[in-house]
C-alpha cells in the first residue's frame, strides 16, 4: 500500500516545487458568509408602517364613516333646500308636467299645467296682498295695543272700587309691563346660549334628513347598506334602477322627469312572496328593451336574475315586473292537496288539478278539459312528476281510461299498473313499436267514436307518452319499410299523434306527451304547437322556449331558459287557457308540488277503490286471432260485475278493429250457453267475473276458443 510523504520537520533551503496535482489530492474550497444585509432606512420602515396604517381596514372604516356623516350633512341640506324651493315656487308642478309629457301623457300634462297656473295665480294675490300689509300691520297693532291698556285700566278701575283703593287702578297694567320684562331678561339669557347651541341643532337636524335618505355616495355606505341584499323595494328604488338600466331614452326620460319618475310606476302591490308593480314607458322606448336587460334589472333591484320575473300586460308601452323578497324562491313549497287530502276526488269535465303555486302565493289549478298537453324541458328537472301528478289526480275521475307509454322505464309509472288499459314501460325499439301502436289503437277509437250515432258520449281516453323524443327519434321500421320515428308523413307515431291532435279532442281522446331538451328532430313543430297546454321546465336556450311554448308566450315574456337548471326544478313556464293567469298575459310561472313515488302509489290506491277492476295490458295485439271469452274476463277485471254497456266499451277501447261495431246481441251471443251470461242486478243488465272466472276454467281446450272475435260475432 503506498501513500504521500508527510515531512515532520521543515528541511533548510529553497522549498521545493509544489508536487504535481494527482488524483490522490483534494482540494477544499471554503464559502466565505454573505455580506449582512444594509439596514433598512428609517424613511422606508415608517412608509411601511403609514401605508399599513391608511390601508387597515379599520382606517378605511373611519374614513367612511367620516365621509359618510359629513354627506349626510350635506344631502340634508340639498334636500331641506330643495324642498323649500318646492313650496315657495311652482317647480314642483312643472317637475311633474314634464314627466307627463316625456312619457307622453298628454291628458296628465294638461291637469299639472292647469294647477300650475292655479298656483301662480295664488302667489300673485299673496304678493299684491304684502303691499298693503305694513299698513295694515301698523294700523292693527294701534288699535291692538289701545284695546290691550284699556281693557287693563278697566279692569283696575274694577279692582279698585272692589279694594276701595284708587292704587290699584294701575295694578294690571304694572303686572303686564312686569311680566314684558320677565320674558325680556329670560331672551337675554338664553339668547347666548341659543346662538351657540343653535347652529348644531341645525346641523343635527339636516344629518338626520340626510340619514335617513341615505344621502351619502354608495362607497361610503354601511356594508349593510351598499350590499342592499333583501332591500326592500320602494318608487325610487325601481326608478333608478330603470334609469341605470343602459338604455338611452329610458334615462334620459327619467332625467328630465327629475324625482317625478315615480310617475311611471303603479302602485306597488304586495303578490305572494314578492311585490309586483306596472311600469308605463316613456315614449320612445319598447318593452322589449327592457326584456333583454332583465339580468341587470335584477342587479339593479338587489336581486339574483331569477327572483325578477317581466311579463306585458294588456296596457300599451307597459311591462309589469314581479319581484320576489330575497331568498324567497329558494324556498320548498308546501305538499300537494293529493296528498294531504285523502277524500279528495276529481271531475274532467268541471274541476282543476291541483299542480302547485304561482309566484303570488296562490294555488295554481289546471283545467285538463279537453286539452292536448304537452311538457318539456331539460332531463332531470322534474318533468316526470309534474306530469304525473296531473294523471294522479284524473285518475280520481272513475270514467278516465289511460293508455300509457314510458320510454324510459325506470318505473316512474308503474304504480298505475291495475288502472290503465294499457302501460308499456322501456326505452327500446321494440317498446316504441308498442307505444305506437298503442296510439294507433288510440286512433282507431276516436274514428269509431267519432263515427257513432249524433249524440252519443264517450268516456275520456287520455294517451300519455313520457320520454316521446325517444318515439321521435326511433331509426325502426316496419315490413312495408315506414319509420316508426321522424316527422315525415309516413312516419307512424308522428301521423297517429297529429290524427288525435286534429280529431281527438271532440271525442275526449286527448294526446299527453312530456319530452326533454326539444328540437326540431325530436319535438317536430306540427306536433309541439297542436298541444293546447304547454308547459316548460329550465331549458338552455331561447330558441327552445320557443319550441316549447310558442313565439307568443315568449314573446309576453316567458323565459323558461332563464330558469336554473337544478336549482328551479318543479318550476315550470305554462302558456295555456286552462289556468287563470293576470289579464294581458300570455304565460305563468308555476312552482309544482312535489309528489314522491310512495304518495303515487298511496293516491292510485284511493283511484283502484273507486273503480271497477282494470287488467292493465302490457304489450299490444298485432292482428292475432282473438279470444272473446278471455277478452270479455280482461276488460271486467277485478270488479265483482260490469254493466254490459261498460264492457262493449272496454272492449272497443281494448280493439277497436275486433270489437268496434259490437253491441249487446254479440256480446249475448258470446255469452249464451257459457254459464257467464248477462243477468240483471238492480234492474241494469250486469257481466259477472265469477261466472266468467268460471266459464274459462270449464271449457275444453278444444271448443275452438282460438277463433276470431268476429268470427264469434
Amino acid at each position: 500500500m503506498s501513500g504521500n510523504v508527510v515531512p515532520l520537520h521543515k528541511n533548510p533551503g529553497p522549498e521545493p516545487d509544489p508536487p504535481a496535482e494527482s488524483a490522490s489530492v483534494t482540494t477544499l474550497s471554503v464559502v466565505p458568509d454573505p455580506p449582512p444585509a444594509p439596514p433598512v432606512p428609517l424613511w422606508v420602515r415608517s412608509g411601511h408602517a403609514i401605508r399599513r396604517a391608511v390601508t387597515h381596514e379599520r382606517t378605511r372604516e373611519a374614513g367612511r364613516s367620516a365621509v359618510r356623516h359629513s354627506m349626510y350633512v350635506v344631502g340634508g341640506t340639498r334636500i331641506v333646500a330643495r324642498r323649500a324651493w318646492d313650496g315657495r315656487t311652482g317647480s314642483r308642478y312643472e317637475r311633474m308636467l314634464r314627466a307627463a309629457e316625456a312619457a307622453g301623457n298628454y291628458e296628465v300634462a294638461q291637469e299639472w299645467e292647469e294647477r300650475l297656473q292655479r298656483f301662480r295665480d295664488a302667489r300673485h294675490r299673496r304678493r299684491m296682498d304684502l303691499l298693503h300689509s305694513p299698513v295694515d300691520a301698523a294700523k292693527g297693532l294701534a288699535v291692538g295695543t289701545g284695546m290691550g291698556i284699556g281693557a287693563l285700566v278697566a279692569l283696575g278701575v274694577v279692582m279698585a272700587i272692589n279694594n276701595g283703593d284708587v292704587a290699584d287702578t294701575l295694578t294690571p297694567l304694572n303686572a303686564t309691563i312686569e311680566f314684558i320684562a320677565l320674558l325680556i331678561r329670560i331672551v337675554q339669557i338664553v339668547w347666548g346660549p341659543a346662538l351657540t347651541i343653535g347652529p348644531f341643532l341645525a346641523l343635527l337636524a339636516l344629518w338626520s334628513v340626510g340619514r335617513k335618505q341615505q344621502a351619502a355616495p354608495n362607497w361610503a355606505l354601511p356594508a349593510t347598506v351598499r350590499s342592499g341584499e333583501g332591500e326592500p323595494i320602494t318608487p325610487s328604488i325601481v326608478v333608478k334602477a330603470l334609469r341605470d338600466l343602459g338604455v338611452p331614452a329610458l334615462r334620459n326620460a327619467i332625467k328630465e322627469m327629475g324625482d317625478a319618475g315615480a310617475a311611471m310606476l303603479g302602485p306597488i302591490r304586495i303578490a305572494g312572496c314578492g311585490v309586483e308593480v306596472d311600469v308605463t314607458l316613456p315614449s320612445g322606448v319598447s318593452t322589449v328593451e327592457v326584456q333583454q336587460r332583465r339580468r341587470k334589472l335584477a342587479e339593479n333591484l338587489t336581486r339574483h336574475e331569477h327572483e325578477v320575473f317581466i311579463t306585458i300586460p294588456q296596457a300599451a308601452r307597459t311591462v309589469r315586473l314581479w319581484v320576489a323578497d330575497s331568498g324567497a324562491l329558494d324556498e320548498p313549497i308546501g305538499p300537494s292537496p293529493l296528498v294531504t287530502d285523502e277524500t279528495m276526488t276529481a271531475d274532467y269535465a268541471k274541476g282543476k288539478a291541483p299542480w302547485g303555486q304561482d309566484l303570488r302565493g296562490d294555488a295554481a289549478a289546471l283545467s285538463l278539459f279537453q286539452r292536448h298537453l304537452l311538457i318539456t324541458g331539460l332531463s332531470n328537472q322534474g318533468k316526470t312528476v309534474a306530469l304525473r301528478s296531473l294523471a294522479l289526480w284524473l285518475a280520481l275521475d272513475r270514467s278516465v281510461q289511460f293508455f300509457m307509454g314510458d320510454l324510459k322505464g325506470v318505473g316512474d309509472w308503474a304504480m298505475f299498473d291495475g288502472l290503465a288499459t294499457v302501460l308499456i314501460q322501456g326505452p327500446t325499439d321494440e317498446h316504441v313499436i308498442e307505444v305506437t301502436e298503442m296510439v294507433e289503437r288510440a286512433v282507431d277509437e276516436m274514428n269509431r267514436r267519432i263515427q257513432a250515432p249524433p249524440g252519443a258520449t264517450f268516456p275520456p281516453l287520455i294517451v300519455l307518452v313520457d320520454e316521446a323524443q325517444v318515439a321521435f327519434m326511433c331509426p325502426a321500421k316496419d315490413e312495408e319499410k315506414r319509420p316508426y320515428g321522424g316527422a315525415k308523413a309516413n312516419s307512424r307515431y308522428f301521423m297517429a299523434v297529429r290524427k288525435i291532435h286534429n280529431q281527438g279532442r271532440a271525442v275526449n281522446v286527448l294526446m299527453w306527451q312530456g319530452t326533454q331538451d326539444p328540437t326540431n328532430e325530436n319535438l317536430p313543430k306540427l306536433v309541439r304547437e297542436g298541444a293546447h297546454t304547454r308547459a316548460s321546465l329550465a331549458l338552455g336556450t331561447e330558441s327552445q322556449a320557443r319550441m316549447a311554448l310558442g313565439d307568443k308566450a315568449v314573446d309576453g315574456g316567458a323565459a323558461p331558459n332563464l330558469l336554473r337548471p337544478g336549482l328551479d326544478r318543479g318550476t315550470l313556464v305554462v302558456a295555456s287557457d286552462g289556468i287563470e293567469m293576470p289579464k294581458g298575459q300570455s304565460s305563468i310561472t308555476v312552482r309544482t308540488h312535489y309528489i314522491d313515488d310512495d304518495a303515487a302509489k298511496a293516491i292510485i290506491e284511493r283511484a283502484k277503490a273507486l273503480r271497477d277492476g282494470v287488467t292493465t295490458q302490457h304489450a299490444i295485439d298485432r292482428g292475432e286471432k282473438r279470444d272473446p271469452l278471455a277478452d270479455i274476463a280482461s276488460v271486467v277485471g277485478t270488479a265483482e260485475r260490469v254493466r254490459t254497456k261498460d264492457v262493449l266499451s272496454r272492449l272497443g277501447t281494448l280493439n277497436a278493429d275486433a270489437y268496434g261495431g259490437w253491441s249487446f246481441i254479440d256480446l249475448k251471443r258470446v255469452l249464451d250457453g257459457t254459464g257467464a251470461e248477462p243477468y240483471k242486478s238492480d234492474g241494469i243488465m250486469v257481466v259477472s267475473r265469477d261466472r266468467l272466472a268460471r266459464a274459462l276454467a270449464n271449457r275444453p281446450e278444444d271448443d275452438g276458443h282460438d277463433g276470431s272475435a268476429s268470427a264469434a260475432g
